[in-house]
């Protein structure tokens, strides 16, 4: 049986020993409100228990589970339970599910993001109720008189067969919340699980449909204000001056100021991303009388200068990094990129004797990929509500890191880091866009100048003008091959505007006797930041088209050739720093073959195939387009997922077919340009999404059953959309895609999108 030292993660188990009315009763604000619904089977006990930071039993055996990280569409608020209550061996319909607020002291990693919070969550949450079953049943063990080991628990009950003697959770609860915590707690074993692997609707659900409160953007109070920002109109300036005059006069409006979020000494850290550390703020009585005072406010902005401020490491120290000055265009943007292109890179790995293969190579076959900039566009604008008095503060809002926005929100303020605190709420999206939470700064440091309570509110084209947002990217392929088609070495050069998205040790590293990646990358005052699978979200599809076309010179299928070079990275792999497991990687693409029926497809339907590892899972995914009316139409898409275990299975195929989705509507259309440093798309008028219509009326979502520790899955079916669609396009229309978006291309060719 899997065991687990509790000595390497002992704050997670931190409890108070205070006893109240024969039990354990807690205080903390982030532990109020357990309010269940119609259809709970068990109502509200009188007296909770807490047996840890996560799990908490009341005498009547209802059970709630906190789930530690934000929400914002990964199901991690129903799925991190789901691990708790498989270890605490309790009845599903019996729980409650909670958001736990930021509280650092008791949970660990309370950052939604990177695909990693189940991974990084599952021994952690597995031995907290573990941890909790072991106490109840010490304590049954202590009543009865009996040895813990002859105590057995199912379904939030304990019983000792041999005498017969019977009890649930809540009996052994408040004795329980006083022993001592074990030091070590024996876990499940994978077979034995009851909860886990099975589908669970999510907790949220029925709120979600029905409009219940569980956004920020809901949440009022008596005297609350309403706020709205004044921004610079384009990447490169900054504010100068502003008439107040201008706008005072106007109904509803209270005052009108500016404000600074970082300090001159602050080191800011890597979330600390934002585009304008300096705005107008405006505070009234309603959202409505804000964002009219907004359209009137006369102000005077300039051109900034260059500019630089220090930056934290994550592991420690400081850099410091420098914005250019300039207003910056597209048409110039790729004017560099292309200079760039012609340049050697910066070498970031190297395998053989690269350019002697290239040198003798019978034929050279050379591809370059780019794509543009890339909005968020989270369904709920960015929003927050900050009450800050005095010496104490309380903010509430969506976001994704409360961990890295609370030292940033500690030097802002000037108050104490305990004095302050970030209740978490639902978020309507987020894809990275969250992760920089310069919002709930804003809303502080104004709620902190008018002493009382106030909501922020982003309009789309605040959020889409002065964003952060993925970057533009290219990447040129090379691939040598001698007189018989075999292939001699493979080169990669890829860059962007302000980072590369190479990844040099990723398939089809180690695969290649000779290999060369080069990186490189050209300074940018445009915002850039966490974009659904970042870097990777481009990358996947340059080098997954160009394998296609490689497979195709070669006159081999394009699986087959993908596998016979993942064989000889597991079997005789070139260099020692490949970061992908080569046999997991080649167990996709035969599971997305056999799924889709690779070899006998339909009559008229063009097959574009892509594979990608990234978040530590495995990808795998084939599209199907169709011709109807001169108008491709992505009509299936079959997907192969590795991610290890999987939690829910009915919520991991809804995120994977919420990826492929997103990741198909980007490919068609996802486009920010820009002019003199503005955005030249500032709402969903211009800047195109995917409709309903276009989303393939058929998405599978097959998992490789094994027993591997879970991975991410948020992410990963995202980056491989891309390449799958670029190649069953090709199919369809004869024609190679090498720039994103893919919607003016086929106008081009009088193919309507």
């Amino acid at each position: 049986m899997a065991t687990l030292d509790k000595k390497l993660d002992r704050r997670s188990f931190l409890k108070v020993s205070a006893l109240a009315g024969g039990g354990m009763v807690l205080s903390f604000s982030w532990l109020a409100g357990c309010k269940p619904t119609e259809e709970e089977m068990i109502g509200l006990p009188k007296e909770w228990f807490e047996l840890n930071s996560y799990i908490k039993i009341g005498e009547n055996g209802a059970v709630t589970l906190y789930s530690p990280n934000p929400e914002f569409g990964s199901n991690v608020k129903t799925s991190m339970p789901m691990i708790l209550a498989e270890e605490l061996d309790t009845d599903w319909k019996n729980v409650f599910v909670e958001q736990a607020d930021f509280f650092p002291q008791r949970f660990d990693r309370q950052f939604t993001g990177g695909s990693q919070g189940i991974r990084q969550g599952w021994t952690p949450l597995r031995t907290a109720g573990a941890t909790a079953r072991a106490l109840l049943v010490a304590a049954a063990a202590q009543t009865w008189n009996v040895l813990a080991s002859e105590i057995t628990t199912a379904a939030g009950k304990l019983e000792h067969k041999a005498s017969g003697k019977k009890a649930h959770y809540g009996e052994m609860a408040s004795l329980a919340a006083t022993l001592e915590v074990p030091e070590e707690v024996p876990l499940k074993e994978i077979k034995s699980f009851k909860i886990i692997g099975t589908s669970k609707r999510n907790v949220d659900g029925e709120k979600i449909v029905t409009g219940k409160p569980l956004f920020a953007i809901d949440h009022k109070v008596e005297g609350m204000k309403y706020a709205a920002l004044v921004m610079p109109p384009a990447f490169g300036m900054r504010l100068k001056s502003f008439d107040k005059s201008s706008v005072t006069g106007m109904s509803g409006i209270m005052d009108v100021f500016p404000i600074s979020l970082f300090k001159e000494d602050y080191a800011r850290n890597f979330f600390d991303t934002t585009t304008f550390p300096e705005v107008v703020a405006i505070v009234g009585n309603s959202t409505w009388e804000v964002m009219q005072a907004k359209k009137n406010l006369n102000v005077e902005w300039e051109k900034a200068p260059e500019s630089s401020f220090t930056l934290a490491g994550r592991g420690g120290g400081t850099s410091t990094a420098t914005i250019p000055s300039g207003l910056e265009n597209t048409l110039s943007h790729k004017a560099r990129m292309a200079e760039y292109i012609q340049k050697p890179g910066n070498v970031v790995r190297r395998d053989g004797d690269p350019e002697g293969a290239f040198k003798k190579a019978a034929k050279v076959l050379e591809r370059t990929y780019t794509a543009p900039f890339l909005a968020h566009n989270t369904m709920e604008p960015m929003n927050c509500f900050a009450d800050v008095k005095g010496d104490k503060a309380v903010v509430y809002g969506p976001t994704q890191a409360p961990e890295f926005i609370m030292g940033t929100l500690v030097q802002a303020l000037g108050i104490p880091r305990e004095n302050i605190q970030i209740n978490l709420a639902r978020m309507g999206g987020g894809f990275g866009r969250r992760a920089y939470s310069h919002h709930m700064v804003e809303a502080a440091l104004i709620s902190q100048k008018i002493q009382a309570p106030v909501k922020l509110v982003y309009t789309r084209e605040d959020d889409m003008s002065a964003g952060v947002y993925r970057p533009t990217y290219s990447a040129t392929y090379r691939a040598a091959l001698d007189e018989n088609n075999n292939l001699l070495a493979f080169h990669v050069k890829a860059g962007g505007i302000p980072e590369t998205p190479l990844h040099a040790n990723r398939f089809p590293a180690g695969a290649i006797d000779n290999y060369l990646a080069e990186a490189w990358d050209i300074p940018s005052n445009i915002t850039i930041g966490a974009f659904r699978a970042p870097r990777s979200n481009f990358i996947a599809g340059a080098e997954q088209s160009f394998l296609d076309e490689l497979a195709e010179e070669m006159g081999k299928d394009p699986i087959e050739f993908r596998l016979e070079l993942l064989k000889r990275a597991e079997t005789n792999p070139v260099g020692e720093n490949n970061d992908y497991d080569a046999k997991r990687y080649a167990g996709v693409l035969e599971l997305v073959r056999e799924k889709s029926n690779w070899n006998t497809p339909q009559a008229n339907v063009s097959r574009g195939v892509s594979a990608y590892f990234c978040h530590n899972s495995y990808v795998a995914e084939v599209v199907d387009t169709v011709i109807k009316d001169n108008q491709p139409v992505v009509e299936s898409v079959y997907a192969a997922v590795d991610c290890g275990i999987v939690i829910n299975p009915d919520a991991a195929r809804n995120m994977g077919e919420g990826a492929v989705v997103d990741g198909i509507g980007n490919a068609f259309f996802g486009e920010l340009t820009f002019d003199n440093g503005a955005p030249s798309k500032r709402n969903f008028d211009k800047y195109r999404m995917i409709r309903i219509g276009e989303a393939p009326k058929k998405i599978e979502v097959h998992f490789v059953e094994n027993n591997e520790d879970p991975t991410g899955l948020g992410e990963p079916l995202f980056p491989p959309v891309f390449a799958a669609v670029a190649n069953s396009l090709y199919k369809a229309t004869g024609k190679r895609y090498y720039e994103q978006p893919f919607a003016p291309q086929l106008e081009m060719q009088n193919l309507r999108m």
